[in-house]
């Protein structure tokens, strides 16, 4: 690009500044406030979009023995998933029939990245409820297995396909995702209920003013 194409776009875009800069003056005071609180709402509101995205898979597969029962899900303490499995006699050798029952669910639950405390709960028809808890370090854009056995005699968790030791502390990413995401949405929400008061507030004397310049300008005409 020459020096000569260089100085024309620079022209052309200080024109554009100077041109943008004429019609923010001619805004008045109060819309400029509505329209700034309305950017900040949407900064915040992207913000908290990108640290709560659950970008990562929790695949639950369950194994059990039971003919009907509830399963349910939670993740720090949030209901994640709940649902019914299903289990049919186990038959010996193919056609003999057996008093075993099995069953088994393959279920995929989005979560965030960083630590997490999950825990399972199977409520069966014909057997008493059963829980158990497990902590769980997600890495960005990571699938881990969590292996449920549930049993009328117990019920064990176990992750799958790793070796890596559980972290007893949370990670920081996982705090900064369940406090500071609610933190920004809370702030976000107030920013937009004053904006939508504001509004409410100053749209009728818009409306009475221009109207009132319309029958103006009729008047003048006549």
């Amino acid at each position: 690009m020459s020096h000569e194409s260089i100085a024309q776009l620079r022209a052309k875009v200080l024109l554009l500044y100077q041109q943008a800069m004429q019609l923010i003056a001619r805004v008045p005071r109060k819309a400029r406030v509505v329209i700034g609180m309305f950017l900040v709402a949407s900064v915040f509101m992207a913000i908290y979009t990108a640290v709560s995205a659950k970008d990562c898979i929790l695949h639950l597969k369950v194994q059990h023995g039971f003919r009907n029962a509830q399963v349910s899900v939670w993740v720090d303490g949030d209901l994640a998933y709940s649902g019914t499995i299903t289990g049919s006699v186990k038959k010996k050798f193919g056609f003999l029939p057996s008093d075993t029952v099995q069953g088994s669910l393959s279920q995929m639950i989005p979560v965030r990245s960083g630590q997490h405390s999950v825990r399972v709960q199977v409520v069966p028809d014909d057997a008493s409820s059963q829980e158990d808890s497990i902590t769980g370090d997600f890495k960005h854009n990571q699938e881990r297995e969590l292996f449920v056995a549930a049993r009328h005699s117990a019920l064990a968790l176990s992750w799958q396909g790793t070796s890596d030791a559980e972290p007893e502390m949370p990670s920081s990413s996982g705090w900064i995702s369940r406090y500071a995401g609610s933190l920004l949405l809370s702030v976000a929400g107030s920013v937009v209920s004053a904006l939508t008061g504001l509004v409410i507030k100053e749209l009728p004397g818009r409306l009475r003013s221009g109207s009132n310049s319309s029958q103006k300008a009729g008047a003048g005409s006549q």
